[in-house]
């Protein structure tokens, strides 16, 4: 779930015509200075941040004058919380509150449907606030087709006591707040607390929104860097894989760094996952084995040769990484040679100077680790692979094996010479692929023409060349196989070389 600021909740809100404190939003303590002067009177100072009892950590300051506003957001703008650094501060005037509430929707796995939640008391947790008063909390599932009617709503809350004219505006607020979540496709949405003013309206203090990832594309007004659940903003680096996977749909790439400050004597791994459950338990033996682990990725699904490839140069690309693994759960239904040869790709492009073991078990996984076995000698590091019946533990203990005995050497990105006599096609994902032919014609074994896995290489005169046009090519009729540089390096001339850009990396 992709989280929002409660400034951007609340201006969902407002578009729903739910009345929200009026304020605004600082990044430099002059800002908040500015907008205290513009609210007059007492504000509050409230820390952006993904965290929950903000109040209780300090995170929310009631300032009485433009100038404590300044110092409020001094002391704010800048802390880290957890792992998230603030970077804004939301300053809104002081609201005189007579009573306040509790409204929220969550999506119901069990009943497969939004379920509305409100009660007569708010300030603290829906969770704290059902055990200590189980009779002021009610909850209904609106039927999906109709949406939250007004009667509906009505009866909901008279079963937390409300009644007389505040039912009637009560209500109204429940629709409008139901249609902004499922607007906006909310996985869960509340407000807390909701204030019954000293005017007699009802206003949103506070709300939090989280956007279901799938919906994300579709709301771009939102403004929603990465359709991921994180605790914090996002790292350079995960843009970057975000902006990888986003437009690919062609199977899984995840990539969330865990740790990026690590002390002189920690052996570091950077971790390349397969599926979820197996992934958690190759985690647990580079675990046992003393690693700190930077990232977790997950390919899977079946993702292309050119995925993997993108996933290993982020994976290398992170500032600490004194060892490379992957691993899965050894039963993976893709076909594991795609990935081995997206692995190889990273591996000779960035020239591995740390040692690698790759437990690659699947379809293909035999193939899949001879490919592997024979890059070596083509970068420094020593690479090992191992398949399904090779477990975690065993793998993780030869990795700290390698470790231990490798010293690594200062490498260079691969150079690759200009072609003499380019033939080159584009990608579905803006790559480029090129052939010498002045050194094709002097291969012997044209091994791009025989492994290319669709089959749209032909030779012609000696020579590979596309039997499909270039634009159907590039709508995804080269899958990105890399068998047309990987064979060609390994089993032919070395004639052929695929760039696959990533933008904001280095080359």
């Amino acid at each position: 779930m992709a989280r929002l600021h409660e400034h951007q909740g609340k201006t969902i809100l407002v578009a729903a015509g739910i009345r929200v404190p009026r304020g605004g939003v600082a990044h430099t303590p002059d800002e908040a200075y500015q907008q205290a002067v513009m609210l007059g009177g007492g504000v509050v100072v409230k820390a952006q941040a993904w965290v929950t009892s903000r109040a209780a950590k300090k995170l929310i300051v009631f300032a009485n004058t433009p100038e404590e506003a300044r110092t409020a957001a001094e002391t704010l703008i800048g802390q880290t919380v957890g792992n998230f650094a603030i970077d804004a501060v939301l300053v809104e005037e002081q609201i005189s509150i007579e009573r306040e509430f509790y409204v929220g929707l969550i999506v119901d796995d069990r009943a497969r449907r939004p379920m509305l939640i409100v009660s007569g008391v708010g300030g603290s947790g829906i969770e704290e606030i059902a055990l200590a008063h189980p009779d002021q909390v009610a909850q209904f599932a609106p039927d999906l087709r109709t949406g939250l009617r007004d009667y509906e709503a009505r009866d909901l809350l008279r079963r937390v006591g409300i009644s007389g004219k505040l039912l009637l505006a009560f209500s109204a607020l429940l629709v409008k707040f139901y249609g902004a979540a499922r607007t906006y496709e909310a996985r869960s949405a509340e407000i807390n607390p909701l204030a019954l003013t000293n005017d007699g309206s009802l206003m949103a203090l506070d709300c939090r929104f989280t956007i279901d990832d799938y919906a994300v594309f579709r709301h771009p007004d939102l403004g929603i860097e990465i359709a991921r659940e994180i605790d914090r903003p996002p790292t350079p680096l995960e843009r970057i894989a975000w902006n990888v996977e986003k437009n690919d749909y062609r199977g899984t790439f995840y990539f969330l760094q865990l740790e990026t400050q690590f002390q002189p004597e920690d052996q570091v791994v950077g971790f390349h996952g397969n599926g979820g459950g197996g992934s958690m338990m190759n985690m647990d033996a580079l675990l046992a084995q003393g690693f700190k682990i930077a990232n977790f990725v997950d390919t899977s699904g079946n993702p292309p040769a050119s995925k993997v490839y993108r996933a290993a140069r982020i994976i290398l690309a992170q500032p600490r990484v004194d060892a490379y693994f992957m691993g899965g759960s050894g039963f993976a239904s893709q076909e594991q040679f795609h990935s081995a040869r997206g692995l190889v790709k990273a591996f000779m492009d960035t020239q591995l100077n740390v040692p690698a073991v790759i437990r690659i078990g699947g379809n293909g996984e035999e193939q899949a680790m001879d490919i592997l076995h024979r890059a070596n000698g083509s970068f420094s590091a020593p690479v090992e692979a191992y398949g399904r019946d090779d477990t975690p533990e065993f793998c993780a203990g030869r990795l700290a094996d390698l470790v231990a005995t490798y010293t690594p050497e200062v490498t260079s990105p691969r150079a690759i010479p200009p072609a003499a006599e380019p033939y080159t096609f584009e990608t579905v994902t803006n790559g480029t692929i090129t052939y010498d032919h002045a050194v094709c014609r002097d291969c012997a074994t044209k091994a791009c023409v025989e492994t290319c896995v669709p089959k749209i290489l032909s030779l012609e005169n000696g020579v590979p060349v596309l039997n499909i046009s270039r634009e159907e090519a590039k709508r995804g009729g080269c899958i990105e196989c890399l068998a047309c540089e990987v064979e060609c390096h390994f089993r032919g001339s070395g004639g052929g070389y695929i760039r696959l850009p990533i933008p904001g990396l280095e080359p």
